[in-house]
Formats: structure tokens, C-alpha cells, sequence
């Protein structure tokens, strides 16, 4: 993780937490086949995805903190 830039960990984050929305719209919509393991995939993801934004957030923060003092 210390190798990524903190703006990738953000936009995977973003896309996680997109892909944890658009799932289970699909599914209501009736687009893909309701499952329990992908409503349990799409939970993770869409967590999985809040954390990485906001530890993303905290990094970028103390990279811009850290370049300006």
C-alpha cells in the first residue's frame, strides 16, 4: 500500500463503492440473477471500498501536510 499514490487508492475506493451500488441496482432492476453470495460481494465491495477512500483521504493529507512544512 505504501507504493500506491494515495489518488489510486482513492479512485479504487470510488470504483469499489460504485460497483457496491450498481450491483445490487442491477439486481432489483432484474438484470442479473439475485444471489446471496453476490449481495455478499456486493456488501464487501461497497466496505471494502468506504475504507480504502478514507484511508486514501488520510494519506493524501499527510503527504500534502508532509510537503508543505
Amino acid at each position: 500500500m505504501r507504493d500506491l499514490d494515495p489518488r489510486a487508492i482513492i479512485t479504487i475506493g470510488f470504483v469499489l463503492v460504485l460497483l457496491g451500488f450498481a450491483v445490487p441496482f442491477l439486481m432489483v432492476g432484474g438484470f442479473i440473477k439475485s444471489s446471496l453470495a453476490l449481495s455478499f460481494a456486493s456488501y464487501a465491495a461497497s466496505t471494502a471500498g468506504l475504507f480504502l477512500g478514507v484511508i486514501g483521504g488520510a494519506l493524501y493529507v499527510r503527504k500534502e501536510k508532509g510537503k508543505r512544512d
